[in-house]
This record gives C-alpha cells, sequence and structure tokens, in this order.
C-alpha cells in the first residue's frame, strides 16, 4: 500500500487554495509519488523564476542552486528518463550562468550522456548539444565551437516552428564566455 503523505498547513497555502473560512480547510492528500512529481515541478519552476531575474543576490543564487538540484532529485526518485534529462540540463545550466566550471560540466555530461543513452530528440537534443558546448566554453574548452556546431544543426531540424525559433534565440544569447 502507497504511503500517503499530509502536507502541513504551510505547505498546502503553495499547492492548494483556502476556504475562506479556515476552519473548513481540511489537509490534502497525495502519495509519495505525487508528491515527489509536485515538487520536482514546482522546484524546476521556481528555479526559472531566478533565472529570469536580470539581478540576483549571492542568497537568491544559492537558492535557485538548490531548488534545481532539489527537483533533480525528485525526478530521479519517480521520474522517467525524459525527466533526468532536462533535470541535469537545468542544474547544469544554473552552475553555466553562476560560473562553477567544474560542476557545470559534470552536469552538462551527465545530461548528454541520457539524450544520447534513450535517442532523445528535436528540441531535447538541440539543448543537450547547447548546454554541453556553454559548459565547455565556460571550461575553456576549444571542443565547444564542435558542440555548438551540433546544437545549431539539432536545432535548425526541431519540428515545431516556434521551438525551433524559440532555441536558435537562446543560442545566440549568452553567455559564451567570449567565445563567441
Amino acid at each position: 500500500m502507497k504511503k500517503i503523505i499530509v502536507f502541513s498547513l504551510i505547505l498546502l497555502s503553495t499547492y492548494t487554495l483556502f476556504a475562506d473560512d479556515a476552519e473548513e480547510v481540511q489537509p490534502k492528500e497525495f502519495t509519495l509519488e505525487q508528491a515527489h512529481q509536485i515538487f520536482a515541478v514546482d522546484f524546476f519552476n521556481r528555479t526559472w523564476n531566478f533565472l529570469d531575474k536580470p539581478e540576483r543576490t549571492y542568497e537568491e543564487n544559492e537558492v535557485m542552486l538548490n531548488l534545481a538540484h532539489a527537483s533533480l532529485m525528485h525526478w530521479s526518485i519517480i521520474g522517467e528518463p525524459i525527466n533526468m534529462q532536462r533535470g541535469e540540463w537545468m542544474v547544469a545550466h544554473v552552475y553555466t550562468i553562476l560560473g562553477r566550471k567544474e560542476s557545470a560540466l559534470h552536469h552538462a555530461q551527465n545530461c548528454l550522456k541520457i539524450t544520447e543513452k534513450f535517442g532523445f530528440e528535436d528540441f531535447d537534443l538541440a539543448f543537450a548539444y547547447e548546454q554541453f558546448a556553454r559548459a565547455l566554453a565556460l571550461n575553456d574548452d576549444d571542443s565547444w565551437e564542435e558542440y555548438y556546431n551540433l546544437a545549431k544543426g539539432a536545432g535548425e531540424l526541431i519540428e515545431e516552428k516556434e521551438d525551433r525559433e524559440y532555441f536558435l534565440q537562446i543560442l545566440d544569447e549568452g553567455p559564451w564566455f567570449g567565445k563567441r
């Protein structure tokens, strides 16, 4: 039998709406798998909130990094390979934005390995190459350009026009650490 998770009112405020009368509030129950999925998705999305800020404090950078790792951890328990691939991409992206060379490269390699192992294509393949290229550029590795070209080629093959245009726009944006 699956365990049931009952969230405290503090967590409930994040995921459910409160009734007008506080006495009417009933805690919502989730299975453990549902709780992992809620946290994985929420933490991934909250990471974007920090990435979208033009400036962040040191503390905000640390929260952003912790959110990306927490999302990946929850996906590692209940997710499919595509969730792990995208989670590794996010962690690598955050480390790259923060200029943390070794960790950026490590997670970008993980993302690319998962992509290749499961034969992901289209949007996911293009972004795996893009992130690996950025991590290599951050690490002053001359092979960054090879992966940039792979990313561009994969991006041009993205089936959905809007996704293709979005990817190519992101690819042209920084950071490229003085390489482009």
